[in-house]
Order: C-alpha cells, then structure tokens, then sequence
C-alpha cells in the first residue's frame, strides 16, 4: 500500500498536485478546487501534529473498526466520505498558495516525528497507519478533480 513516508510516493502527488486548476470541476461532492487544497491542507497539518481536533464520540465507538476497513487495501476512499466538521472549507482564495502550502506539508513526511497523533474519528494511529491514510486521502480528493 502507498505511503507518505515514501520518497517517490510524495513526488508523484506532488506532480498530481500541481496540476490542478482553478477551471478543474470536482467529479463528485460539492467543493472547488481551491477548497479541496485547503482542506486537504489542513488534513496534512492534522496528521502532522501541528493542530488537533476533538474526538468525536461516533469515533470513540466505530473509529478503531472503520480504520482497518478503510487501511485493509488499497482500494480508493469512497466518493462524499464523511468529513470533520473543521475540515469542511467555504468560500474562495489562492490556488496558487493553497498548492505551495500543500506541497510544503507532504515534504514535511519525510521528517515525519508525532508519534502520538489522534484522529478525531479513528483515534490513536500508528505511523505506519498515517502513511497510507494521508496517502490514500490526498488521492481520495486528487481524484475527485483530475480529468
């Protein structure tokens, strides 16, 4: 399965990333390109430890089983998967900036150190873990606005 941690895996996103724009449409759900990047920004900063949400009590319940549905292969998220409400962007801004910050986050994996990180729905996770689902969430969301 794909990871973050690996070297050529963040170089491919990161060619993924750079071509989108403005013009692209999603394929599914309601965002814009602008705030896909920004979400998916924050989604990085998240997994990072560089902010931290809340646990949600849903999460606290069916977060451990969900994750092992979600990290058993390596099929692609599905299309309006669930969000944190945190993560939900509304309104308009830099593509160019949002992208720039992005690519700088994925970078960021390769000096990857929190190894105490919570997700708000699946709880605790292991490295290795937060390798493949960052992975497979920057995909989930490339997909969503590559043609």
């Amino acid at each position: 399965m794909k990871t973050l941690f690996d070297p050529g895996t963040r170089e491919e996103l990161i060619n993924r990333i750079n071509k989108i724009e403005k013009c692209n449409t999603a394929q599914w759900g309601k965002m814009t390109s602008y705030q896909m990047l920004k979400h998916c920004a924050l989604w990085e900063e998240m997994a990072l430890g560089k902010k931290t949400y809340k646990r949600v009590f849903i999460g606290r319940l069916f977060g451990k089983m969900a994750l092992r549905v979600v990290l058993k292969d390596d099929k692609p998220l599905s299309h309006n998967s669930p969000t944190i409400p945190e993560l939900k962007i509304i309104g308009d801004g830099d593509l160019a900036s949002e992208k720039r910050k992005w690519i700088d986050l994925i970078n960021e994996y390769a000096h990857f150190s929190d190894h105490n990180f919570v997700h708000p729905f699946f709880g605790k996770m292991t490295k290795e873990q937060i390798g493949w689902m960052s992975y497979k969430h920057a995909d989930h969301h490339l997909r969503q606005f590559e043609s």
